[in-house]
């Protein structure tokens, strides 16, 4: 394949993707310093879906300038099927009938991958250091092994989960620094549960009231903000930048932390 063959223009592009077989042509970037992931997400997805791909590799810039030059797109990788001109990666997708995420749309995805994974964690947990299967000490493991693994998302990008926080979380938006402080504490609090199930150690005074206290502030700020101001926002509660939408799932994160403090303080007075 030569250069001249890769930019002459989208009509040689809409002559090579026809034919009696499905066909596709896509054109994308594959220089030394640069492979483009879009552009072999392109390539899979259209093999998957039966095509015979005619693969043309941009390999150095002037390639890929002169390519979207000839062909009037933006960016590559740029695909054809039938002689139609696909687009790119999303444009593909959206072809075949996936989801394709707008800049305002919202998604579940990150938080359920979250509680999916922390579940399966909680049930390792405890096969392996019980005897028998409880519901109850499961719940307690997943919960608490939860708390943890968003307190980690927060905590890989604390300003970005700081600006979402402070749009609906009522003690930080009087206290700043709150906000800061947030995501250490649901670590220390998940944490702290974590070491101290089943024990009947004394020093879950120490962590219990912290889960209260963090979740009862979130639960009633969630509350106010998502059920009666009704404001569609983001919710922080997978870090910054998420477009999970603020309501029942942190709402539900919230009120796990306060459900984990008090039952734990009840299993001290119990015991």
């Amino acid at each position: 394949m030569t250069t001249t063959d890769m930019i002459d223009g989208p009509a040689t592009a809409r002559s090579k993707s026809r034919g009696e077989a499905e066909t596709a042509s896509l054109y994308r970037m594959s220089m030394p310093d640069h492979l483009c992931p879009f552009g072999l997400k392109s390539l899979s997805m259209l093999q998957r879906k039966g095509f015979e791909v005619d693969d043309n590799l941009l390999t150095t810039r002037e390639e890929v300038d002169a390519f979207m030059e000839s062909h009037g797109v933006e960016t590559t990788p740029t695909a054809y099927i039938g002689g139609e001109q696909i687009g790119g990666y999303s444009e593909l997708k959206k072809y075949f009938g996936y989801r394709v995420l707008g800049e305002d749309d919202t998604t579940y995805t990150p938080v359920l991958a979250i509680f999916a994974s922390t579940a399966l964690m909680a049930l390792a947990i405890v096969l392996n250091l019980y005897e028998g299967f409880s519901v109850l000490t499961w719940l307690k493991w997943f919960f608490a092994t939860t708390m943890v693994a968003l307190a980690i998302q927060k905590l890989q990008d604390l300003e970005g989960f700081v600006n979402g926080f402070l749009g609906y979380d009522l003690l930080a938006r009087r206290y700043v620094p709150y906000g800061y402080a947030y995501p250490f504490a649901e670590l220390y609090a998940g944490a702290g549960m974590m070491a101290l199930i089943g024990t009947g150690n004394p020093l879950i005074w120490l962590v219990a009231p912290v889960g209260i206290f963090i979740g009862a502030i979130g639960a009633v700020s969630v509350i106010k903000a998502a059920y009666l101001d009704k404001r569609e926002l983001t919710c922080a509660c997978v870090g910054g930048g998420s477009n999970v939408p603020l309501g029942f799932i942190s709402l539900t994160e919230n009120l796990v932390m306060l459900g984990m403090g008090v039952w734990m303080l009840a299993l001290q007075f119990a015991g």
